[in-house]
């Protein structure tokens, strides 16, 4: 078997690197390979546990998307790379022969090195369609839920199987939503956990009780809660196996690419959760692990595979978020004034906040409150944090694209936007001009 491009894996990074590949090189044959034969979306497990009635409700079809393409797909697992033969081989026993390689492997769950966490009842959140459905399987017998986690996804999870009627508890070792967020968005969303029901303790895992199944988390402080179902939702690894075996340079934060996503083999790509990133105000190296992320390097690197497309280069990586838990929307874009401040900027913060409908009267209507943070030298923004109503998901994309263009607070008080009553809100006090328009007042004390 030979094909011009292979790639290995099928989630959101893999899938849009070969659909990317054959929009731009149509006459390239192009193979995905997958290891399951049903694959899930990545953003949408949350919801198995509540708002969907069964996990087969977030199932990625992989080939609806890549048949109409000519994009063919291979169930199999890779087991090997070889670089200089440009071999890959699968499990099934399969060689398949390429002429440029796209690793879109994606990463797994931490999972914690304690004692008891091999009882019955201890689970990770892996994109794992038979061990997730297992999991909600589970939870139907399960009453007391404690999850271990102050990220995205142990929130969104934490709030779904809430909705199941459990009694569900957050182990939080710092603050909720830490890395995405300051303090005043911690906790905000914080209370809007605790009026929803969900218990919020803060704390260390020592160890894990129970004869068989887990009974108990006991705490490093002494304090034990009590457990039917444990879930531990503390990090991702990268998946760098494979990369590692071909002798690919791998960093502790993933495969090592360039700025067309090129590893250290010239004709080898990778993309998403398996790549190291570069903070795009440090240059920094850190591990990011975002779909909207895996699919922009996807788009890169399927463009540059046979000709390096300037115009799609990747400089550096923003971290762009979202979220919706407990009836409240937040987002975030670029660094929080906590990580601004600890990487040496001098900053001026901005808020706006108002209601997202002009008149505030309408029924669906809901506070935003918009926090910008700027450079003081010269007002280019950093970051930009969120919270309110649906509304929020799409005006955060506004200010990644500020972050991304390098904006100064005086570019966006100056923003043109379009409001209307029912979708909006008012000209008058669009929250991110308004944010805009109070750092600039403070720019100029």
């Amino acid at each position: 078997m030979k094909y011009d491009v292979v790639v290995i894996g099928a989630s959101a990074g893999g899938l849009t690197a070969a659909i990317s590949a054959k929009r731009f090189y149509p006459d390239k044959s192009v193979l995905v390979i997958k290891k399951e034969t049903v694959g899930m979306v990545p953003c949408g497990i949350p919801y198995i546990f509540g708002t969907f009635k069964s996990v087969d409700d977030d199932i990625l079809p992989a080939e609806k998307f890549l048949e109409p393409l000519g994009v063919e797909t291979l169930v199999d697992e890779v087991v090997e790379i070889d670089p200089r033969t440009k071999v890959v081989r699968t499990k099934g026993g399969k060689e398949i022969a390429w002429k440029k390689l796209v690793i879109a492997t994606g990463s797994k769950p931490l999972f914690p090195e304690i004692p008891g966490a091999e009882l019955e009842g201890v689970y990770t959140v892996p994109k794992d369609y038979h061990y997730l459905k297992a999991l909600r399987e589970r939870l139907e017998s399960a009453e007391k839920v404690v999850i271990v986690g102050g990220g995205f996804i142990a929130l969104e999870v934490g709030d779904e199987i809430r909705k199941l009627g459990k009694d569900v508890t957050l182990l939080v070792r710092s603050r909720l939503l830490r890395s995405s967020f300051d303090p005043e968005f911690s906790e905000m969303i914080e209370g809007r956990l605790k009026e929803a029901g969900i218990n919020i303790v803060y704390g260390q895992v020592e160890r894990l009780l129970g004869s068989e199944k887990v009974e108990k988390v006991k705490l490093v402080d002494g304090k034990e809660l009590d457990a039917d179902l444990v879930i531990f939702s503390i990090g991702y690894r990268p998946n760098v196996d494979l990369a590692i075996k071909a002798g690919l340079k791998v960093t502790r934060y993933g495969i090592w690419t360039d700025e067309y996503m090129r590893t250290s083999h010239p004709d080898i790509f990778a993309v998403g959760d398996c790549v190291e990133h570069r903070d795009f105000f440090t240059g920094k190296p850190y591990g990011l692990m975002l779909a909207s992320t895996a699919t922009f390097e996807a788009r890169i690197a399927g463009a540059n595979l046979f000709k390096l497309q300037i115009v799609r280069e990747n400089r550096r990586t923003i971290g762009v978020y979202s979220t919706h838990v407990a009836g409240l929307t937040l987002a975030a874009a670029g660094l929080t004034e906590e990580a601004a401040k600890r990487e040496g900027f001098e900053v001026i913060v901005g808020y706006g906040k108002g209601p997202d409908r002009h008149p505030a009267k309408f029924p669906d209507t809901s506070m935003v409150t918009v926090k910008l943070i700027f450079s003081r030298d010269r007002g280019a923004i950093l970051g930009a944090q969120i919270a309110g109503g649906k509304s929020v998901g799409e005006m955060i994309n506004i200010l990644a694209l500020a972050i991304q263009k390098r904006l100064t607070a005086s570019e966006l008080y100056t923003l043109q936007i379009a409001t209307h009553p029912l979708l909006t809100a008012s000209p008058v006090g669009y929250q991110i001009v308004k944010a805009a328009e109070d750092a600039l007042a403070k720019l100029r004390t």
